[in-house]
């Protein structure tokens, strides 16, 4: 467990995301990412859809029960839906006691701050994904990549995965390879080739 509040390293997160959220042209919403199944409007309605859970799990709900992407946003809306659960998630996570109180996740039962520990990983991967996707129109923090590595080494050690895991099996990085290109080979990434 880290002993890094995860809560302003989750909203400077959102803030990453939002900023890239806000370049995107409907143009490019038929485009490929990084996650091979999901072209960027798949990939923005996961990353709603996903931060819609998080908010929920952090009001003391059962994000589990929802589902991971959102439907019905127009081309041109990914920035003003992005930008209404990012401020729910936000909200929904202040509470010192939620750090502590035991959340269903889907890596298990896990104390509040553990679990967005884990929500920062997965949020900064697909922030990733996103910015390859687009050709990496904003530069990226490396803190949170840092971050959502060390997240990521907790919650899935084994680099080798199954098909139950949301993440492939681990791809080798060098280790001075910069930390969203770690990030990304150790959740099993792999860049989009340019022609």
């Amino acid at each position: 467990m880290s002993t890094t509040d995860p809560r302003p390293v989750y909203t400077r997160a959102t803030e990453q995301a939002a900023a890239l959220i806000r370049t995107v042209q409907p143009e490019q919403l038929d485009g490929p990412t990084p996650c091979a199944e999901f072209d960027v409007r798949t990939l923005l309605s996961h990353i709603v859809g996903g931060t819609r859970r998080v908010a929920i799990v952090g009001e003391g709900g059962d994000g589990l029960a929802e589902p991971s992407f959102i439907d019905g946003v127009e081309d041109d809306g990914w920035a003003e839906a992005y930008g209404g659960v990012r401020t729910r998630v936000v909200k929904a996570w202040e509470s010192d006691e939620r750090m502590a109180t035991p959340v269903r996740v889907p890596w298990g039962e896990v104390p509040g701050d553990a679990a967005l520990s884990g929500y920062v990983m997965e949020l900064v991967t697909h922030t990733w994904d996103l910015a390859e996707a687009l050709g990496h129109p904003l530069a990226l923090d490396p803190e949170l990549a840092e971050f959502a590595l060390a997240a990521g080494h907790r919650n899935l050690p084994d680099p080798e995965r199954d098909s139950r895991t949301p993440f492939a099996s681990a791809r080798p990085a060098a280790a001075d390879a910069e930390a969203y290109t770690r990030l990304a080979a150790w959740l099993g990434r792999e860049p989009l080739s340019r022609a």
